[in-house]
């Protein structure tokens, strides 16, 4: 029926960022990003609002896990 698109990969630097999972214990929402390993700053990518945009976050940037940061 559908083809399914095709995700190219974007790249980040892993020596100096970390990809986590921003979650808000109050409201329960996630937001995927990037940590500087240095400074602590978070860069915001996307929201998370189901398994499905956690998978296409983890193929766009080519990682396995991402753990949850509270």
């Amino acid at each position: 029926m559908f083809k399914k698109k095709k995700i190219s990969k974007i790249p980040f630097d892993e020596k100096t960022q970390r990809p986590i999972l921003r979650c808000s214990i109050c409201t329960g929402e996630q937001v995927a990003g990037f940590k500087d390993i240095q400074t602590g700053k978070f860069q915001e990518v996307m929201v998370i609002r189901n398994d499905k945009d956690l998978d296409i976050f983890r193929e766009m940037y080519g990682i396995g896990d991402v753990p949850k940061e509270y």
